[in-house]
This record gives structure tokens, C-alpha cells and sequence, in this order.
């Protein structure tokens, strides 16, 4: 089984980086051909997305759409319940990861923050960024403690010691490809 969950792990830790990669070297995205009008254009155009901020839009994406599938996939795949052990886990784990998809919209809205200041940082505003991060980071510990425990007392310590390494194993994964893409302040 340790070989099983080593060679899940590799396969998604690389579909992480292959989609991060995807995302840093995208082109801008095209926009569909569109219909002639008889009326002259009246709105301002806005102008052309820049690649940094293509390249957080695709994180972004990635973040809220392509890991999450995956992850319970493999969550699914590393749990190995019988019936009636899913028919307990599954309606706890999609209420965890309602919940985390919530906590990360303050992870995304600190790598945007991050974002828009690079390239003019203060010492406050890097003091602002890393307090928000570590108050996700224990936000995300506490939720992860709360549904431990749910899984626990519906199924036992083993499933939900199970459960909890999956899932921080899987976590420290996404932490990894995120960070891969963040630059270094003051860089």
C-alpha cells in the first residue's frame, strides 16, 4: 500500500507542476471571432491582461477547479472505504472541502494583494501579507483538526488518521506547486 500511495502521490504531484508550467508559459487566450456590428465600438477598451496577470488568473483556475477534482479523486483512490464506510466519509469530506474552498478565497485574495504590490513592497505591506498567510495557515490547521475529528467519530481513529495524512499530504502538494509559482519578495 506505501508504494501505491507513493506512486499516486508522484503522478499527482506531477500533473500539479504540468498544469503549473501550462499556466507560467500560456499565451494570452484568443478571443472568439466576433460578429460585425453596424454600431461603432462606444466602450473604452481595456488594456491587454499582462502575463503576470494571465499567470494568476491561471492559478487562480487551477486553484479553484483542476487540483480540487483531482485531489478527490486521489482522496478516493488512498481512503479505500467499503460502501458503507463512503456512505459516512464522503457527505463529511464535501462539507470539509466547502469549507476550505471558503478559507482559500482568503489565500487567493492575499496572492492577489501580493500581486498588485510586488513590484512597489514596503516593509508593512510584506508584515500585512505574511500575518494573513499565517492566519490562513492556522485557519486551514483548525479546519483540518475540526473534520478529523467528524471523520473519527464516524469512522475511527485508523480512517480518520488515514484521512488527515492524505489529505496534509495532498495539501503540502498544492502548498508546493503555489509557492513554485509565487516569486521571492525582493527579488
Amino acid at each position: 500500500m506505501t508504494k501505491k500511495i507513493a506512486v499516486v502521490l508522484a503522478v499527482f504531484a506531477f500533473l500539479i507542476f504540468a498544469l503549473g508550467a501550462r499556466a507560467q508559459n500560456a499565451a494570452p487566450a484568443q478571443k472568439p471571432a466576433e460578429q460585425p456590428s453596424a454600431k461603432p465600438e462606444t466602450k473604452a477598451k481595456k488594456a491587454p491582461a499582462t502575463a503576470k496577470e494571465l499567470n494568476l488568473q491561471e492559478y487562480i483556475t487551477l486553484l479553484r477547479h483542476n487540483v480540487r477534482s483531482e485531489k478527490t479523486q486521489l482522496m478516493s483512490t488512498m481512503m479505500q472505504l467499503d460502501p458503507d464506510e463512503a456512505a459516512k466519509f464522503w457527505p463529511i469530506y464535501r462539507d470539509y472541502d466547502a469549507e476550505l474552498t471558503k478559507l482559500n478565497d482568503l489565500r487567493v485574495a492575499n496572492i492577489e494583494e501580493y500581486s498588485k504590490y510586488y513590484n512597489q513592497m514596503t516593509d508593512e505591506k510584506a508584515d500585512e501579507l505574511v500575518r494573513n498567510a499565517i492566519q490562513y495557515q492556522q485557519q486551514r490547521d483548525q479546519l483540518l483538526g475540526k473534520y478529523y475529528l467528524q471523520v473519527r467519530d464516524a469512522l475511527g481513529g485508523i480512517t480518520a488518521a488515514r484521512f488527515l495524512q492524505v489529505e496534509h499530504q495532498l495539501l503540502l502538494i498544492i502548498d508546493l506547486q503555489i509557492a513554485s509559482q509565487l516569486p521571492v519578495v525582493g527579488s
